[in-house]
């Protein structure tokens, strides 16, 4: 990606098995997925998305204990930590001046909990929709209207961001066109943003809306990808099952990755968290991962 600055602080090497072949999984965790797999984290210190702290109740509460919970569990713990910000309700590119201030404070409260943890990275969903893709160009400025809102939203959080070292990743969500996004990312001129792709999210776009497939999302993000959340699909809905369960192509996504200099953190995402090993098990069988 021309033009982009380098990313926030300095990245850990890469995680990596020992003839630097396979990159290293890592999950996205509940606290009670933590326990059911701290012993598979802390093998090969993988990195970790903490998936407690993007909802308005948890942000709202006592959520500095349950956080304090985590640092003990995770004791010995050395692999690259984040979490995944607030979402539901909102969009980032809002029309209403008092939505975007209350999606502001969601996020600086999320952000708040990301330093606290001692997280480097917190992911945000993109604004851009299935509706966007046909009608942006509807309206002569429409797409540079969508940045400007973007811009409003979330200037503050951005700049918090880059001050405590915490990259913000934008995860594409109903996003047919796989270039929009890291362009709002790049649109910032920070290192504190970058991207996000999730597998299964992009497979769904290319299966119900005919988007491209998942590794030409990859190829779009480039080297301003900075994390994966890695699940299966059918193409038609956001089933989050383990690897090998859908119709995910892997051998092309992880290709695509391993084309990348980024190092983006390859974060399993999956509704069973007990069985998360199962689809790590079948990344590795097929030599894709470690």
């Amino acid at each position: 990606m021309a033009g982009l600055p380098p990313a926030a602080g300095p990245e850990e090497p890469p995680l990596t098995a020992t003839d630097h072949t396979k990159p290293i999984l890592g999950a996205a965790l509940t606290l009670s997925g933590i326990r059911m797999h701290r012993d598979w984290l802390l093998e090969k210190q993988r990195d970790l998305e903490l998936q407690d702290f993007h909802n308005a109740a948890a942000l709202d509460g006592d959520w500095r204990a349950m956080a304090g919970e985590i640092r003990k569990v995770l004791d010995g713990h050395t692999g690259r930590l984040g979490i995944h910000g607030p979402f539901w309700g909102f969009k980032l590119d809002s029309h209403d001046p008092e939505i975007r201030a209350v999606v502001t404070r969601r996020l600086l409260q999320g952000l708040e909990a990301c330093a606290f943890l001692g997280a480097s990275q917190m992911v945000i969903h993109s604004p851009y929709t299935a509706w966007d893709y046909n009608n942006l160009d509807n309206n002569r400025n429409g797409r540079e209207e969508l940045v400007e809102r973007a811009h409003l939203t979330l200037r503050d959080a951005v700049a918090r961001a880059a001050d405590t070292g915490i990259v913000l990743v934008i995860e594409n969500i109903e996003d047919r066109d796989p270039h929009a996004r890291v362009a709002l990312a790049a649109s910032f001129g920070s290192p504190a943003v970058r991207v996000s792709i999730d597998t299964g999210h992009a497979h769904y776009a290319h299966g119900s809306l005919g988007a491209p497939p998942v590794d030409y999302y990859v190829h779009a993000a480039g080297e301003a990808l900075n994390h994966v959340h890695l699940q299966d699909a059918d193409g038609y809905a956001d089933r989050h099952w383990h690897p090998g369960e859908g119709t995910i192509r892997w051998e092309p996504v992880f290709s695509a990755l391993s084309r990348l200099g980024s190092n983006p953190r390859l974060i399993l995402e999956v509704k069973d968290q007990a069985g998360l090993r199962k689809g790590a098990a079948y990344l590795e069988q097929l030599g894709l991962a470690g």
